[in-house]
């Protein structure tokens, strides 16, 4: 047995402390589709060499200071729905699993706001405050499967973003224990000039800086009104204008969506017309807002040449938009995919979508290659691209995946976009950190990493390149 166990077992109680193997294999790693096609190949990877379920910060921070004493390794895990091998377990690693702080310790209908365990599941969380006629404002497609914690700890982004923001436009402040064992508490007021704001040490560091023990957010009351829109665009390039207009003269429907003809014949096969693409839209607020913007915005898609498409297309969208796919029913037709969301400037934005969908293209056995848009800002816009591979032989699975994401990435590098909208970097993106950062940036980065965490036992391979 090893000493660290036993220490661990007496600083946090052994029941906290897990070593049963079939409970270490069902924690080896998070939703990254590269880990369950090993899984799936009989390729699977170590598990760690226990399994701590800390139920308070105090918890946590035992088990960070023994860790760092004794220079064992720890990974954070929430619950375990990231998608870029955030989590991959080794056998003389900590996997710290904060599942049981899931506790809501306050909801404040005055300030508005709520505070949360880090374990804290997302939709749980949402209910508990939609009881209250109040909403988080944040619906990643995970929320069902993720954590409050891993929204910040992967820098999230929700599908209402384009009006209630993405996730450090909603956290308010943070509680998070240093890998030495010290507790830190930064936020306390709506804003301030105290120096840097210290909680983006945390948000996006995806375990690498400490953990993440609690959150609080900065809540909105409901709406009062919801409409919708849709519309026809003839080609991806049309629709993209049509939103820069919109988001450019001051119209933020908390949801836009655009689709290429690709998608619209995947996801909605009833509302297919010729080879058009489709633009859906979600709009919110007090019901006079609502139905001025839902009036301007048809008038704007009116001069930009856009049809009007039937509305339940984004009911329908609506009713879907949560669904997480299998990997295991692709990999039993032989079948690899993935989705990367990008970002960029209005000006190379559709140099980033034609470019990456001509390279999927010419993979071999690709057998889609198609993109969305779903976040919205004045000085840009984000794509989601799908691509998916047949192979006859399954073992090729893995190589046609590291091909396409890496026609995806460097197409969107060479165009001024951004490597990761809100999926974060883990391990299937981190060499490619450099193109949005700079060598200048990812120094500065590892300094702040060094200066945390000198005996580098947090999350070790992940996000951060080395030195």
């Amino acid at each position: 047995m090893s000493n660290i166990i036993t220490k661990l077992r007496e600083a946090i109680g052994p029941k906290k402390v897990i070593t049963d193997e079939t409970e270490l294999d069902k924690q080896r790693h998070d939703y990254w589709v590269v880990s369950h096609l090993r899984d799936y190949l009989a390729q699977q990877s170590e598990h760690a060499l226990c399994i701590v379920r800390p139920r308070e910060t105090a918890d946590v921070q035992a088990i960070l200071k023994l860790a760092n004493e004794t220079r064992t390794p720890v990974m954070p895990y929430g619950l375990g729905s990231g998608v870029c091998g955030g989590v991959l377990a080794n056998a003389k690693a900590i996997l710290l699993d904060m599942s049981a702080m899931n506790r809501i310790v306050d909801i404040d209908e005055t300030n508005l706001l709520a505070t949360f365990e880090a374990g804290k599941n997302g939709l749980e969380a949402e209910e508990a405050v939609a009881a209250k006629g109040l909403t988080i404002g944040h619906w990643p497609q995970s929320i069902g499967v993720s954590s409050v914690g891993g929204w910040v700890a992967t820098r999230a982004s929700g599908q209402f973003s384009t009006a209630y923001g993405n996730i450090e436009n909603i956290i308010y402040a943070i509680e998070a224990v240093l890998p030495n064992g010290e507790v830190v508490n930064i936020g306390i007021s709506p804003r301030a000039a105290s120096g840097p704001d210290l909680r983006h040490i945390f948000l996006g560091s995806e375990g690498t800086m400490g953990v993440i023990t609690k959150v609080t957010f900065s809540l909105r009351r409901q709406a009062q009104e919801r409409a919708y829109s849709a519309f026809y665009t003839s080609t991806m390039a049309e629709g993209i204008e049509a939103q820069r207009q919109i988001i450019q003269l001051g119209y933020t429907p908390p949801v836009m969506r655009q689709y290429d003809n690709s998608e619209v014949r995947r996801n909605f096969a009833e509302t297919v017309r010729d080879e058009d693409g489709l633009l859906i839209m979600v709009h919110e607020g007090p019901t006079a807002m609502v139905a001025a913007e839902k009036a301007a915005i048809a008038e704007i898609a009116k001069k930009s040449g856009l049809d009007e498409a039937p509305e339940a297309a984004v009911t329908k969208w609506l009713s879907s938009r949560n669904h997480v796919p299998s990997w295991t029913s692709l990999f039993e037709q032989n079948v690899v995919a993935e989705t990367i969301e990008v970002a960029a400037p209005w000006t190379k934005i559709m140099d980033v979508y034609d470019q990456v969908v001509a390279s999927l293209n010419e993979v071999p056995g690709i057998v889609n290659a198609s993109g969305h848009s779903s976040h919205v800002y004045r000085s840009g816009i984000n794509l989601y691209f799908t691509f998916a591979a047949y192979l006859e032989d399954k073992e090729a699975l893995e190589a046609a995946y590291f091909d396409c994401a890496d026609r995806v990435l460097k197409a969107t590098a060479a165009n001024a976009g951004t490597i990761s909208h809100h999926h974060g970097i883990g391990r299937a993106r981190r060499d490619y950190l450099v193109n949005d950062l700079g060598k200048g940036g990812v120094a500065l980065l590892q300094t702040i990493k060094r200066a945390i965490d000198p005996n580098h036992i947090m999350n070790a391979g992940v996000l951060i390149p080395d030195d």
